[in-house]
């Protein structure tokens, strides 16, 4: 089994409390996006992103700066470098090292910029998301610029086992489901309002996040025991629930 979570906009780049770490694996594709980033003006990076002047100045900083080689020195560990409403929720200031080994084997971050990235990968700062459309060789978006590539690298590490989704649409829409070669579960999270169930952006991420550390601490490799997922009050719910959809409620 393995989980796709989306990254975070929120980064924490202090000193982290572990210290093991591994490279991404796109390298040369990280790099070509990055040249491609170092000639934009905060203007151009306003206008692209659509983000304030003081976040465009931030990010063309970044990019400007950005390093061939990653090291400790200029990176930090993806899985604790993002702190956006998901990764709150992950526990990962308390985690063993056997956890964050768990989660090494069986947990992949989606990134507009790095692809697809081990929790334990280093990475610089950056700001892309996945539906930036941004025009390269490749293509008039990042979708086009990745193609069937996150897909490929699922089927290494997922070997056919379900890939359990907890990513946004904006970054799932990444996996070319063709080139895929495992079933895929769905996760959805609903809260009972007026009546009825609907999904509430902010504590499906946060749920998003519960869910990812409550399959790290207890060693799930099996989808059918996430269903015993009962953290913060939420519960499977069979009848809203089908093979490729699980509904989660509260």
């Amino acid at each position: 089994m393995l989980i796709l979570i989306s990254p975070a906009k929120t980064l924490d780049y202090s000193t982290p409390n572990f210290q093991e770490y591994s490279q991404p694996e796109f390298t040369s594709d990280i790099k070509s996006l990055v040249s491609v980033m170092k000639k934009k003006s905060s203007k151009d990076i306003a206008d692209l992103m659509k983000v304030s002047d003081s976040l465009a100045n931030l990010n063309e900083e970044r990019f400007k700066t950005f390093q061939k080689e990653f090291t400790p020195d200029n990176s930090k560990q993806a899985l604790l470098a993002f702190k956006g409403d998901v990764y709150t929720k992950i526990d990962v200031d308390n985690y063993s090292e056997e956890e964050f080994e768990f989660a090494q084997n069986h947990l992949r971050i989606l990134s507009g910029l790095y692809g697809l990235l081990k929790p334990l990968d280093l990475i610089q700062p950056y700001r892309l998301e996945m539906g930036t459309r941004l025009e390269t060789k490749k293509g008039k978006n990042l979708y086009e610029y990745w193609d069937s590539k996150i897909a490929k690298a699922i089927n290494q590490v997922a070997a056919g086992k379900p890939v359990v989704n907890l990513a946004s649409q904006e970054y799932f829409k990444a996996v070319d489901l063709k080139t895929l070669k495992s079933p895929v579960i769905n996760i959805h999270f609903k809260e009972h309002r007026d009546g009825k169930y609907q999904v509430i952006g902010l504590f499906a991420k946060q749920a998003r996040g519960l869910m990812t550390d409550f399959a790290i601490k207890n060693r799930i490799t099996n989808p059918e025991n996430l269903k015993t997922f009962n953290v913060e009050c939420y519960e499977f719910s069979e009848p809203l629930s089908d093979l490729g959809d699980w509904v989660f409620v509260r």
